[in-house]
């Protein structure tokens, strides 16, 4: 049996939270044994407990903004040394093979990996661009720290290299799959239309993505405002709620909203835990990141559930999204070039029924739930038998 520790940076069901919490619930248990730590409380501690999952929470710092302030620095320093010891203590306590920290954002794995001597598999689901030094500091430590770096697309690895830290080769790339049957064209998603009193017959398109300064809301909005102009059927739905203490952007996308002519028919319902009823009520799922995506996990749901992907020319999603094929790829933070595209999908029910089709092939041959978890389970055993 191994035993695996995993930090991870908070406790909601967003993208990186529900790639965990599936990678752990679809573990072999007859070979490994899964201890999560968390940082706060929320719905992934409820929904691992239900799996029969170990889970402790403790408030461990995460690198956030926040910090970025002498205090702040000091403050993160203080709890880093603490919080990091306790951790280690832990550690030794459950017998721990070793660690798998999900996220750049948490280093307490480097410690405790230091004091336990036990390998630490990092996985990077982020391409840090603002602010530079954070970029770099990070990068310089999962050089340092990590015994094996794996990054969730060639994107994320490409921009790791980028530092100039890592050495040729030196990381892995595993894609992140998704639970094809949990979202399938199948899902029940009538209900939504009677909740948000949407016509049986209207087209849907929209977005599920944290409400924060890059997951691109403002351009959808702005590109939603020239497609529902001219089609006068047509409704857009925002599902996703912001970090806490940020809670200022859900108040200021209702605002934008509320400026709409066509305010009537957009939706935004905050977060909701029935995201794969939610994918297939679109009939267009849209990622209009201003930032580079790593490689977003809503997509591989909305490839799952067979709908076509409109989303922004960079990150992950040029992997995922064949231009052309499963979707189209528009210039990066152009508004009016991202509602052309969709435009483009929308106004042809036989390219959209296509590409629908072409999602859920492309999600089952590259991006397999399957291969996913093999690869990650292989990836432990090595780790642990190098270590022996």
């Amino acid at each position: 049996m191994i035993n695996i520790l995993y930090l991870h940076a908070g406790a909601e069901m967003y993208g990186a939270d529900k790639v965990m919490f599936d990678l752990i619930r679809k573990l072999d248990k007859s070979k490994f044994k899964p201890y999560v730590i968390l940082p706060t409380n929320g719905v992934l501690v409820d929904k691992l407990r239900e799996e029969g999952v170990d889970v402790t929470v403790i408030p461990y710092p995460i690198m956030r903004r926040k910090y970025f302030t002498p205090i702040g620095i000091l403050q993160y320093g203080i709890n880093l040394i603490k919080y990091s010891k306790i951790l280690s203590c832990i550690a030794v306590d459950k017998h721990i093979d070793l660690i798998h920290t999900n996220t750049s954002a948490v280093l307490e794995g480097c410690r405790v990996s230091k004091y336990c001597h036990i390998p630490q598999l990092w996985e990077i689901h982020e391409i840090i661009v603002n602010p530079k030094i954070m970029y770099k500091v990070t990068s310089w430590l999962v050089a340092r720290h990590a015994t094996i770096t794996i990054t969730v697309s060639k994107a994320v690895q490409q921009h790791l290299y980028n530092s100039g830290y890592f050495k040729k080769d030196s990381i892995k790339v595993i894609y992140n799959g998704v639970d094809a049957d949990r979202f399938s064209p199948n899902a029940d998603s009538y209900y939504l239309r009677k909740e948000w009193n949407i016509p049986a017959d209207a087209p849907v398109i929209g977005m599920i993505g944290r409400v924060n300064r890059w997951k691109g809301q403002g351009d959808l909005l702005r590109a939603a405002n020239i497609l529902l102009d001219k089609y006068n059927n047509l409704y857009v739905v925002f599902v996703g709620s912001a970090f806490e203490g940020e809670e200022w952007r859900e108040k200021e996308l209702k605002d934008e909203i509320a400026k709409s002519p066509y305010k009537d028919r957009i939706i935004d319902s905050g977060y909701r835990n029935d995201v794969e009823n939610v994918h297939n009520l679109f009939n267009i799922f849209v990622l209009p990141s201003t930032n580079p995506d790593p490689l977003p996990t809503v997509v591989l749901e909305a490839m799952a559930s067979g709908k076509p992907v409109v989303g922004y020319r960079h990150g992950g999603v040029c992997e995922m999204v064949k231009d052309g094929y499963n979707g189209f790829l528009a210039n990066v933070n152009d508004p009016i070039d991202l509602a052309a595209k969709i435009d483009a999908v929308l106004s042809n029910n036989e390219l959209r029924k296509t590409m629908g089709e072409h999602s859920r092939c492309r999600l089952l041959k590259y991006f397999s739930f399957e291969t996913y978890v093999k690869k990650f389970s292989a990836e432990y055993e090595e780790l642990v038998n190098d270590n022996e």
